[in-house]
């Protein structure tokens, strides 16, 4: 009798994570077909800058600042599916175009400029005094320059899909052997977004690919500081790793290798997501990033 208890006890464990996985499958399936929600109200203008003229959109507000800083293959218009959310919990939302993408100019020192530089000078043009940084691959690079060279600007850190620039050579060796001198002819489409994401939802692809074609070419960015194992691990600005567990620029194991070196960090995977999970699983994104940023808010 004792054993037969045991054996039903056993099936209904199985079964409740049998249905407990499926729950999580259909999230996933969910998260991938999201449609891009209503955006709020905002304010869209040209910020002259002096050296430059940058693109720029901000839901305003007296809220937190959270600045979404684009990957190098698009532009501000990439954050649609966190525009409304961000804004209507409680923050003011605010993304740019670097320079020579999406109606951004070149500028007048394009060989010399720094990138954390055209971003702090944004940040005065809007008044804003400190903001939380949330960069997406390249823009990670720049998020990570400012955290660095500028903690007293910067509440928090998300550095999602990003190999944030990282020299030590034996970690750039690695992630250059994942991607084979073929992998730069591919698709843009297939390099960002994961395949699940592209299965599922083809309509959103296209999307992401009419934002990502008409993003246009950007300059060399241009940075302060030189990422080592040594400077990560002065970085003393609280700080999420995010990427997707099909991601092929800077898979997991590779980002559990920047997470142990950067102190007050915490790595985020991204199931059925590639390089873009901001993009591919927004409602989880969303999720976690709120719950983040809202445990290292000044509020």
């Amino acid at each position: 009798m004792f054993r037969i208890i045991i054996l039903i006890a056993t099936l209904a464990m199985g079964a409740l994570a049998s249905t407990s996985q499926s729950v999580r499958a259909a999230d996933s399936v969910r998260g991938l077909t999201m449609p891009i929600p209503l955006q709020v109200a905002m304010t869209e203008g040209i910020a002259d800058l002096g050296n430059t003229k940058l693109w720029y959109w901000d839901t305003g507000g007296s809220g937190e600042v959270i600045v979404m800083l684009h990957p190098g293959s698009g532009s501000a218009e990439f954050y649609p599916y966190q525009q409304p959310v961000f804004a209507k919990a409680g923050y003011r939302v605010i993304s740019y175009s670097r320079r020579g993408q999406y109606k951004s100019d070149v500028g007048t020192d394009a060989d010399t400029y720094f990138a954390a530089d055209d971003l702090l000078n944004l940040m005065k043009y809007l008044k804003v005094e400190k903001f939380h940084a949330v960069g997406s691959a390249l823009g990670g690079y720049i998020a990570l320059d400012i955290a660095m060279s500028n903690p007293e600007r910067v509440h928090s850190l998300v550095l999602s899909g990003s190999m944030m620039g990282i020299s030590e050579p034996a970690f750039k060796a690695t992630l250059d052997s994942l991607r084979p001198k073929p992998f730069a002819e591919l698709p843009m489409a297939v390099k960002e977004l994961g395949p699940s994401y592209r299965a599922a939802n083809p309509s959103g692809a296209a999307e992401w690919k009419m934002r990502q074609d008409r993003s246009g070419k950007r300059t060399p960015v241009r940075l302060h500081n030189k990422f080592t194992w040594e400077t990560l691990a002065a970085l003393k600005i609280r700080t999420l790793l995010v990427t997707g567990d099909a991601d092929l620029w800077i898979p997991p194991v590779m980002l559990r290798r920047v997470g142990d070196k950067i102190p007050n960090s915490k790595v985020l995977i991204m199931r059925e997501a590639g390089h873009s999970p901001h993009w591919e699983q927004p409602e989880a994104f969303n999720a976690a990033m709120l719950d983040f940023i809202g445990n290292n808010s000044a509020r």
